[in-house]
């Protein structure tokens, strides 16, 4: 149902806690791996010689579709970065390695999937993707201060064939060209989304739609070992329910508000492990309970 096109990478992460190396990370594992727990996912993506059977067996057994995933000669993307107790990641070391030359290319078998998922890799590839599709009916996109900065044009493109952007509070100010958020939400639907996503990190998420707007705190959690790819959990998990509760096309607020919900939810997961270590063991079970005990804070 969903097709993520995005990256797989090894990722060298220290926190203020310790320091892992070598952790499978990307945005399309997070992504798929979060969306897999709703929805059927398949995966666009490169992977160097270096990559491990185990790390494939993961999406294997999260029955995400890895057909699509190609092995090159070379090594998979690298990427090492620290986070302070608080604040943003702090880069070290980009390698992209055989994720240089990703070209992502849609095999037939995919073309007609209703949704696809745009992770956060250049915009031009970005639009040649949606350009391979046959019409689908839900286009997501993520995207990045860089590509806002280097490649904004070529971003504008893509955004006018985008129905929901998912995006952070300081991007959506710079593409927009304006600090104020609610006039930087209107701006970008004129570029093209029908829906807009923003994300607060640590304070939650804002959900915007039509004239409608929902804004949610995050999900509570007792200790935080490692942000890295809580924003393309929150993708993942809004993505996958959407795609599991929208029929014949027809999208409501509240299924948008609930997708946030379970978006914000599975982010917390991740959060709490280092790398996927966490997400790659939740189940329905622990999604539900976290599901009524977020809607029971927020309640009144």
């Amino acid at each position: 149902m969903i097709v993520a096109v995005g990256s797989i990478a090894y990722d060298t992460i220290k926190t203020w806690i310790e320091k892992r190396s070598y952790l499978l990370g990307g945005s399309a594992s997070y992504f798929s791996i979060a969306a897999s727990n709703f929805s059927k996912v398949d995966i666009v993506a490169v992977v160097g010689e270096d990559f491990k059977n185990k790390d494939l067996d993961l999406f294997i057994n999260k029955k995400i579709g890895i057909e699509n995933i190609k092995k090159e000669k070379g090594k998979t993307f690298h990427w090492e970065g620290t986070y302070p107790q608080n604040g943003d990641a702090q880069t070290l070391k980009t390698e992209l390695n055989v994720f240089e030359n990703f070209n992502p290319k849609i095999n037939d078998n995919l073309k007609n999937k209703p949704i696809l998922f745009l992770g956060n890799i250049d915009p031009t590839l970005q639009y040649n993707v949606v350009e391979q599709m046959n019409s689908p009916k839900w286009v997501i996109c993520d995207t990045m201060n860089y590509w806002i900065e280097k490649k904004k044009d070529d971003l504008l493109k893509t955004m006018s064939k985008v129905d929901i952007l998912i995006i952070n509070e300081t991007e959506i100010k710079m593409l927009s060209e304006d600090k104020n958020l609610l006039r930087a939400v209107k701006k970008i639907k004129n570029m093209g989304p029908k829906i807009v996503l923003v994300k607060y990190g640590a304070r939650g998420a804002a959900l915007f739609y039509q004239d409608k707007h929902f804004v949610i705190p995050a999900t509570p959690v007792d200790k935080v070992i490692d942000p890295t790819g809580a924003g393309d959990t929150f993708a993942g998990g809004f993505i996958g329910y959407f795609a599991s509760a929208v029929k014949d096309n027809e999208v409501t607020f509240e299924i948008l508000k609930k997708a946030t919900v379970y978006g914000n939810i599975m982010a917390s997961f991740t959060i709490e492990g280092f790398g996927l270590d966490n997400l790659r063991k939740i189940d329905n079970n622990m999604i539900n309970e976290r599901f009524k005990s977020f809607k029971d804070l927020v309640s009144f």
